[in-house]
C-alpha cells in the first residue's frame, strides 16, 4: 500500500450494484472478517432530525465518547465538523487527544480529566468538566504550574441537580463561586455550566425532570450574579431534546440519538440506523444425533444438525449471554439460533432448513434487524451493545 495510504480515512461512494466492496477488500489491512458498517447518509440524517427540533439560535453539542459510541471517533468527528456541529464531548484526555491529531478544530468538552494530562489539555484547548472542589484544586494547581505556557483555558461546570453521580450540589454554589473568582481573575474562562437529566426517557419521570431543571436554572442564575459572568447553559441530551424542547437553553447534547436510537421510541420512526454488524460462515458441520457442541458441550443435536461456525465471540462484542439459544443471527433473511456457548472468537449457530454455504453472511444487527431486539434479549440498553462492539473489528464507512 502506497505511504501516502497510511492510516487515512477513505471514503468509497457509490451505489450498491457497483460492488465497491471489492475494493474496500483490498484497501483494508484488518484481516477480521467481522466488519460493522456504518452508514453515514443516515448519521447525518440524524443528525439533521435532531437540528430540526432545535431553535435557530440553540447550540448543539454531540457525544463522540466510548469511540463514537463504537462508531468510530475520527471517522464521525470528521463528519460532523464538515457539518458544523458547535460543540464536541468525550470521556478522557487521550479521546481528545486523539481527535486533535486527526485534525479536529472544533472545542471538545473532556467529561473525566485525569491529574495527568493538565499540561496536554492546556497544550491542545480541551475543555475540562470541573465537578468536584478535589478537581478544582487539582486545575488550580495545574494552572498555576503550566499556566504561564499557555493561553487561558475554558472549564465546564457540571452541577448534580439529582443524577446523584458527578456535580456540584445546588449549595455548594456559593462557596464555589468563592473558589472561581480567583481564576477567573487570572483569564480562565467558564465555557458551560450543566447538569444531566436522570430520566428524560421515561414518562413516569417528568416531574422529577422537571424539578431537575428548575434547581438547574436556579443554581446557574446564581452563579452568573455571583461571578459576573455569562455562559452557554445545557441539560438536554437525546430524549431530552425530544421531551423537553422548552428547555434548550443555549445548548443542548446530542448522544445515542445521532446513532439512530431514539430512546423515548416516540420518534424512532424518524430516526435511521446507522450500523450494521455482520460476520461470516467460517465453516460448516452436520452433527449426528447426541454429538456435542463447544466448551461445556452445552449445544446437543437432537437428531442429524447442520451448524455453521460464525467469526465472531465475546470478544467481538457478541455478548457470552447469547449462548443456548437465548440469541440468533439471520443468514439468507432467516433466523438461525446459537448452540452451545458463545466463544471468544467464534459462535456456532444451527442452520435448521436454512439452505446456507460456507462465505455466507451472518447478520447480528442491522436496519432490518434492530439492535433495540437484540438489546431485548440481553436485557439491556442499545448504549452497551454499540460500545462493546471491538475496535478489532473493521469499521467500513459508507454513503449509499
Amino acid at each position: 500500500m502506497p505511504d501516502f495510504l497510511h492510516q487515512a480515512t477513505i471514503l468509497v461512494k457509490g451505489a450498491r450494484l457497483f460492488a465497491f466492496e471489492k475494493i474496500i477488500r483490498q484497501l483494508q489491512q484488518q484481516s477480521h472478517s467481522t466488519v460493522l458498517e456504518i452508514d453515514l447518509e443516515a448519521l447525518v440524517h440524524n443528525l439533521n432530525f435532531f437540528r430540526s427540533l432545535l431553535l435557530p439560535q440553540t447550540r448543539l453539542m454531540v457525544m463522540v465518547k466510548a469511540f463514537a459510541y463504537g462508531s468510530g471517533l475520527n471517522e464521525v468527528a470528521r463528519l460532523l465538523q464538515f457539518h458544523r456541529v458547535d460543540y464536541l464531548a468525550v470521556a478522557y484526555a487521550d479521546e481528545g487527544l486523539q481527535l486533535r491529531q486527526g485534525g479536529i478544530q472544533l472545542p471538545i468538552l473532556v467529561l473525566n480529566p485525569g491529574e495527568e494530562s493538565w499540561d496536554k489539555m492546556f497544550a491542545e484547548k480541551l475543555e475540562p468538566e470541573i465537578y468536584s472542589f478535589r478537581l478544582l484544586a487539582q486545575f488550580q494547581q495545574a494552572w498555576l504550574t503550566f499556566g504561564a505556557s499557555f493561553p487561558p483555558p475554558a472549564i465546564h461546570l457540571k452541577i448534580d441537580t439529582g443524577m446523584r453521580r458527578l456535580g456540584f450540589l445546588p449549595e455548594e454554589v456559593p462557596a464555589l463561586i468563592a473558589q472561581l473568582k480567583p481564576l477567573l481573575a487570572q483569564g480562565v474562562k467558564i465555557a458551560s455550566v450543566f447538569t444531566h437529566l436522570a430520566g428524560a426517557d421515561e414518562d413516569r419521570h417528568e416531574a422529577y425532570s422537571r424539578q431537575q431543571l428548575a434547581l438547574f436554572e436556579q443554581a446557574a442564575q446564581a452563579l452568573a450574579q455571583g461571578l459576573g459572568v455569562s455562559f452557554l447553559r445545557h441539560a438536554l441530551n437525546s430524549p431530552g431534546i425530544v421531551r423537553f424542547p422548552e428547555a434548550q437553553m443555549e445548548m443542548v447534547r446530542l448522544g445515542i440519538g445521532l446513532y439512530g436510537i431514539e430512546a423515548n421510541e416516540k420518534r424512532q420512526s424518524q430516526l435511521r440506523p446507522v450500523g450494521t454488524l455482520k460476520t461470516y460462515i467460517s465453516q460448516i458441520k452436520t452433527l449426528l444425533p447426541g454429538q456435542t457442541v463447544g466448551y461445556g458441550r452445552w449445544g446437543k443435536s437432537e437428531g442429524p444438525t447442520r451448524i455453521a461456525t460464525l467469526a465472531i465471540g465475546y470478544a467481538d462484542g457478541f455478548s457470552r449471554q447469547l449462548s443456548r439459544g437465548r440469541g440468533q443471527v439471520w443468514i439468507q433473511g432467516q433466523a438461525a439460533a446459537v448452540i452451545g456457548n458463545v466463544c471468544m472468537d467464534m459462535t456456532m449457530v444451527d442452520l435448521g432448513d436454512i439452505p446456507a454455504q460456507e462465505g455466507d453472511e451472518a447478520i447480528i444487527f442491522s436496519p432490518t434487524h434492530p439492535i433495540q431486539d437484540l438489546a431485548r434479549r440481553l436485557d439491556t440498553i442499545p448504549y452497551e451493545i454499540l460500545t462493546s462492539v471491538s475496535e478489532r473489528v473493521r469499521r467500513v464507512f459508507f454513503m449509499p
